[in-house]
C-alpha cells in the first residue's frame, strides 16, 4: 500500500512503479492510423449490412412488382372473382384459381395435422427420453429425410404409398361409412389412393425432418438447471416439458412450424404425382383429385400461351405469394400476443 505521508508525485511514481504499463504488460497503444483503419472498417461493416437488409428488401418488392405486372391482365378481367372462380378452362380462356387455393390450403393443413404431432414427439424423445447411444444416430436419421429429393417422395408416394392407401385405408373407410351423412361424403371418390389425403401425407412426412430438428435444436438450448430444479420438485417429463421447455422456446417452436408450413406450401414435384391434377372440385372429400398452385404451374406454364392464361397463373403465384405472406404475418403476430401475455402474468 501507498503511504498517505508520501507526496502527490511521489505517491503518482510508485502508482506507476505498482502497476505496469501497456508495454510491460505486452500491449501497445494502437496508433492513429490503426484507429482511423478501425474506425473505417466498423463503417464499411455497417454499410455492407444496412445493404443486404436493402437489397433484401429490394428483391423482394421487385418480385412483388413483377407478379403484379405479369398478372395484370387477369386481375383486370377477373379481380377478387378469380379467387371464387372454380372454372379453368384455358380453351374458353375462363380461369378461377379456387380448386388450386382450396388444395394448396387443404394439403398444407393436413401435413400439419400430422406432422406437427409426431415432430414435437421425435424431439421429445431424442432430448428427454432417448439412450445416450441412440441420440447421434437417429438424429442424423431424421435429418437425413430431408435430404431426399421431393421427386423421389412423389414417385414413392405414386407408386407405394397411393395403392397402400386404397387398400387398406380408402376402401375400408368407404365401406364403413357407406349411407352416413357428412363421414360418407368426407371419404368418397373413386378408390385409387391419389388425391388430397395423400398429397397431405407425402407433405407431412417430408416437413417432418424440418420441424423435428428444429425443435430437437430448441429444447437443447433450455438450460438444464430449470430441467433439473422441475424434476426435483417431483416434475414428470410431461410436466417439465409442458410447463418449463415450451415455454422456454415457444418462438422457436412456432419457428419451426411456420417453416415446415413454408416447405408444404411450396412443395411441387411431389404433390404434382399424387395430388390428381384436376381442375374440377366435385366434393370436399379427402381422396377428391385437386390441383395446387404449385402443381399447376409446374403441369401449365411451359405449355401456356402468352395473354390471358398465362397471366392467370401468374395470378395463382401472386395468391400463393400473399399466402405465404399472411403466414408469416400470422406467426409474428402470435409470438407477439404470447409475449404480451407473458408480460400480463409477471
Amino acid at each position: 500500500m501507498l503511504s498517505s505521508t508520501l507526496p502527490a508525485h511521489e505517491a503518482t511514481l510508485e502508482l506507476s512503479r505498482a502497476v505496469p504499463g501497456r508495454r510491460e504488460r505486452g500491449m501497445t497503444p494502437p496508433s492513429p492510423v490503426s484507429r482511423r483503419f478501425a474506425a473505417m472498417a466498423d463503417r464499411l461493416f455497417g454499410w455492407a449490412a444496412r445493404g443486404a437488409a436493402l437489397l433484401t428488401l429490394g428483391l423482394l418488392l421487385g418480385i412483388l412488382v413483377a407478379l403484379v405486372v405479369g398478372a395484370w391482365p387477369a386481375i383486370h378481367k377477373y379481380g377478387l372473382g378469380f379467387l371464387s372462380s372454380s372454372v379453368w378452362d384455358p380453351v374458353g380462356e375462363e380461369f378461377g384459381g379456387l380448386v388450386m387455393i382450396y388444395g394448396t390450403v387443404a394439403t398444407s393443413l393436413i401435413a400439419l395435422v400430422i406432422a406437427v404431432p409426431v415432430s414435437f414427439g421425435i424431439a421429445l424423445f431424442l432430448t428427454e427420453l432417448s439412450p445416450a447411444w441412440l441420440k447421434r444416430p437417429l438424429g442424423t436419421a431424421i435429418e437425413l429425410l430431408a435430404a431426399v429429393p421431393s421427386i423421389v417422395y412423389g414417385m414413392w408416394g405414386l407408386l407405394v404409398f397411393g395403392p397402400i392407401l386404397s387398400t387398406y385405408v380408402q376402401q375400408p373407410l368407404q365401406s364403413l361409412f357407406a349411407g352416413v351423412p357428412y363421414l360418407g361424403a368426407l371419404v368418397s371418390g373413386p378408390p385409387v389412393g391419389i388425391g388430397i389425403l395423400s398429397a397431405g401425407i407425402i407433405l407431412a412426412i417430408m416437413i417432418i425432418p424440418f420441424i423435428a430438428s428444429v425443435m430437437r435444436d430448441v429444447f437443447d438450448v433450455t438450460p438444464p438447471m430449470l430441467k433439473e430444479s422441475a424434476y426435483a420438485l417431483g416434475s414428470t417429463t410431461w410436466e417439465v416439458v409442458s410447463r418449463v421447455v415450451l415455454p422456454y422456446t415457444k418462438a422457436g417452436v412456432v419457428g419451426g412450424i411456420m417453416l415446415g408450413l413454408g416447405r408444404a406450401l411450396g412443395e411441387t414435384m411431389a404433390v404434382t404425382f399424387v395430388i390428381g391434377n384436376f381442375n374440377q372440385l366435385d366434393s370436399l372429400s379427402l381422396f377428391q383429385a385437386a390441383n395446387s398452385i404449385t402443381s399447376a404451374l409446374a403441369n401449365e406454364f411451359a405449355e401456356a400461351a402468352s395473354g390471358l392464361h398465362q397471366a392467370a397463373l401468374i395470378y395463382l403465384g401472386l395468391v400463393l405469394f400473399f399466402i405465404t405472406f399472411v403466414v408469416l404475418t400470422f406467426s409474428k403476430l402470435l409470438l407477439a400476443r404470447m409475449r404480451k401475455g407473458e408480460g400480463a402474468k409477471s
